[in-house]
């Protein structure tokens, strides 16, 4: 009857500068979420460097949760190939407030002998009878791949196989198997990839296979990205109780050459929209906000092309297009579509409005609609119904920006309710 959501959380530096702990929230619903503080902390020998990213799932009523405890040892290391630890460990919890002792599962000697000192991020799932689980990992030729192990009781697991694919990064990170419609898919947020001018823009990027049989038999098809903006990485998927798989990314990028303008605010990065998966009847996989999003908004209004208007912060705005547009947010964050070049851009004309972003562009052959949500500081960007999706920090000065809207689109903006109907 509730949703949880667990982050990796820096809570003295809004840099990361100091050790990574997981925060908690909990809500009966997506959008009205209370934080309870912080669940794990770095205090053992295995995880005193940090306790980096996991997941959770529930067994006889309890949750049993999985991280990866980091350890960097002093001295002269590379800390890619010695130096680091890397251990798989699990607790469990009754109320998803307090934990158990904490219970060292794997350990860098426990990985196949190929691996390097970077493996982590634990993904388990129930597979029939036992449990599966998924670790990103690099290896010593510097190539990325999946750990996949197996247990029966949680604990005790056994190594399977690695998963991999050709020139695709030196590292995996942040795995994720699920199924649609019966089908597999292995998302991973691979590190290392070359750049292009349409795909692969970000330092470290994030995307998914479809698989080709069981994830055993290790077939990936072909790579597609998730999201197509500045900011989104590491996303996770689950099962909510209605059945719908959900996606929730991490809106921000480490190491990215562009900042975050709440940093002077002691924050700086969130999480996405609720992101509902479906698959099309090609097995691509289709993003769009969980509907009860649509509880938030409130009074609505027309869209016409080639009209300039003010709208308070937060709106959702969703037009029909028919060939070239544009949107501009303030005259700074142009969203548009060239049917000529094929091209989805979303581009900044000026530096602080972006905190240093640039352009992003997807090709796409298709023009059908475009929905834009905005927040105080976030924009994401649902193009087709949902087969594209963009997403943006932005940085108006007000809660209120002016929206410029040309060329062959219109439709309806709804503006923020604070929660009409609840």
């Amino acid at each position: 009857g509730k949703y949880h959501v667990f982050f990796q959380y820096s809570p003295g530096s809004p840099e990361g500068k100091t050790l990574r702990c997981w925060g908690h929230c909990e809500g009966e619903n997506l959008f009205k979420m209370r934080y309870t503080g912080i669940v794990l902390s770095p205090d053992i020998p295995e995880d005193k460097d940090g306790v980096y990213s996991g997941c959770a799932v529930e067994k006889d009523g309890v949750m049993h949760i999985f991280y990866t405890g980091n350890v960097k040892e002093e001295g002269d290391y590379d800390y890619i190939t010695a130096g680091r630890g890397a251990n798989v460990i699990t607790v469990t919890s009754p109320d998803e407030v307090t934990v158990s002792e904490k219970k060292v599962l794997l350990r860098n000697s426990d990985y196949p002998d190929f691996c390097s000192c970077h493996v982590r991020d634990p993904k388990v799932w129930r597979d029939g009878d036992g449990w599966k689980m998924v670790l990103g990992a690099r290896t010593l030729k510097d190539e990325g791949c999946v750990l996949l192990y197996r247990s029966d009781d949680l604990e005790r697991w056994e190594y399977v196989t690695a998963v991999t694919a050709p020139n695709m990064g030196y590292m995996w990170e942040c795995p994720d198997y699920f199924e649609i419609n019966g089908k597999g898919y292995l998302s991973v947020s691979p590190q290392g990839l070359p750049h292009f001018e349409d795909k692969y823009q970000n330092i470290f990027q994030s995307g998914y296979f479809p698989l080709k049989g069981s994830i055993e038999e290790g077939k990936l098809g072909e790579f597609t990205e998730w999201d197509m903006g500045f900011d989104f990485y590491a996303p996770q998927t689950f099962e909510d109780e209605s059945g719908r798989r959900i996606l929730i990314g991490w809106a921000g990028i480490g190491d990215s050459a562009y900042t975050n303008l709440t940093i002077p605010l002691g924050r700086q990065h969130c999480l996405t929209i609720p992101r509902e998966i479906r698959s099309d009847e090609n097995g691509r996989l289709i993003q769009n906000p969980v509907s009860e999003i649509k509880k938030l908004f409130g009074d609505r209004e027309d869209v016409r092309s080639g009209t300039e208007f003010e709208s308070p912060l937060p709106f959702d705005m969703f037009m029909l297009t028919d060939g070239d547009f544009t949107v501009s947010l303030d005259e700074k964050l142009h969203i548009g579509y060239d049917s000529g070049e094929q091209l989805y851009t979303l581009r900044f004309t000026d530096e602080k409005y972006g905190g240093g972003r640039t352009v992003r562009r997807v090709r796409s052959e298709k023009y059908r609609d475009i929905r834009i949500i905005a927040d105080m500081s976030s924009a994401e960007i649902y193009i087709n119904g949902g087969g594209i999706v963009m997403t943006t920090r932005f940085y108006p000065e007000g809660d209120r920006v002016k929206l410029s809207v040309k060329g062959k689109c219109g439709g309806i903006i709804e503006k923020y309710g604070g929660g009409r109907n609840d």
